[in-house]
């Protein structure tokens, strides 16, 4: 098992791990729960949400990335919107709230593999 320092901070608040949990689809994460229960979880959303701007804002100077993370910062734009949009899976209402999530992913990854958020600076990202 992986041991790290995280000098008495709590290893739930670090994004990236956050990240890694979700991308893994670990226990209760967005993913397992959108795949497997065919359940959109509000809650896991907004937690793999933030955790993806955090990491954003950490990265933005950065010249290389961790694959793992690309991978999924490329997955959950692509595959997020092809999975819950099949009109057998019963997407969260309002509509426009789903719209806006897929959306979010979208520009999240933007700003994740260009370095730069695609908003203006000083651009307040609401919360959904």
């Amino acid at each position: 098992m992986e041991h790290m320092d995280h000098g008495g901070a709590d290893p739930a608040a670090d994004p990236v791990r956050i990240l890694r949990h979700e991308f893994e689809a670990g226990e209760g994460s967005f993913l397992i729960r959108l795949r497997c229960d065919l359940v959109w979880d509000r809650a896991a959303f907004t937690r793999l949400e933030r955790a993806m701007r955090a990491v954003c804002e950490r990265h933005q100077d950065a010249d290389l990335l961790e694959r793992r993370l690309a991978e999924g910062f490329y997955e959950l734009s692509t595959w997020v919107r092809d999975w819950s949009t099949h009109p057998n899976f019963p997407r969260p209402a309002p509509e426009s709230y789903h719209s806006a999530c897929l959306e979010r992913l979208e520009d999240l990854a933007d700003w994740f593999f260009r370095g730069e958020s695609p908003y203006l600076p000083g651009h307040t990202w609401p919360e959904l």
